[in-house]
C-alpha cells in the first residue's frame, strides 16, 4: 500500500477547478484546497454507519464520524471516488452512492476542501479497512444527535459540519 501522506491529490481554486497538483503531506503543509467525498452509509432500517477512526489517520486521527470517504485522486472523479472510498472503507463491492450537494470545507485554520456529499444504502455484511476503521456500528439518527450533542465522542470537524448541511438539505 502506498503511503498516504504521498499520494498525488488535485490542487483546486475556490471555485473548484484545477489549479496544480501535490502530494497529500504538501497539500495538508501548505493549506491548499483540495477536493473529498462524504457517504452517508444507511442500512435497510435507516441507521447510519458510524465510525472511530484509526489513531494513524493524517487528519483528525481517533475521531468519530458518521461518513465514509476521503480524498479525490489526481484526475478521478468524485463519483469515481465516492465509489472507490465507500467500497474500501466498509469492505464491501457494489456500493452505489447517489450525490446530494456539494461545499467548501474550511476549518477555522488554513486547512479547506471541496466536498462532494452522497448517499448510499447498504443491506449487507460490512468489512471494513482495518487502516482507515478502529470501531463501528450503525447508529439510529436519534443516537447520533445524542452523540453529537454530548460531546463524548470527538466528531471529525467536516463530517459534523456536512451531517449539518445534511439535515438542513433534507428538511429543504
Amino acid at each position: 500500500m502506498t503511503n498516504p501522506a504521498e499520494e498525488l491529490l488535485d490542487v483546486v481554486d475556490s471555485q473548484d477547478h484545477v489549479i496544480g497538483t501535490a502530494t497529500r503531506a504538501e497539500v495538508y503543509r501548505e493549506g491548499l484546497t483540495h477536493r473529498c467525498v462524504f457517504i452517508l452509509v444507511r442500512d435497510p432500517q435507516g441507521r447510519i454507519f458510524t465510525h472511530r477512526r484509526t489513531d494513524t489517520k493524517l487528519f483528525s486521527p481517533g475521531a468519530y464520524d458518521c461518513f465514509v470517504g476521503g480524498v479525490v485522486g489526481t484526475g478521478e472523479s468524485y463519483a469515481d471516488a465516492a465509489v472507490r472510498e465507500a467500497e474500501e472503507e466498509l469492505g464491501v463491492s457494489g456500493v452505489r452512492p447517489v450525490p446530494l450537494f456539494k461545499f467548501l470545507f474550511q476549518d477555522g485554520s488554513k486547512l479547506s476542501w471541496w466536498c462532494d456529499t452522497y448517499e448510499a444504502c447498504w443491506d449487507g455484511p460490512v468489512s471494513p479497512q482495518a487502516e482507515e476503521v478502529a470501531w463501528h456500528d450503525w447508529l439510529t439518527e436519534d443516537e447520533l444527535a445524542r452523540r453529537l450533542a454530548d460531546g463524548e465522542w470527538e466528531f471529525v470537524s467536516d463530517g459534523r459540519e456536512a451531517y449539518r448541511r445534511y439535515l438542513e438539505y433534507r428538511s429543504a
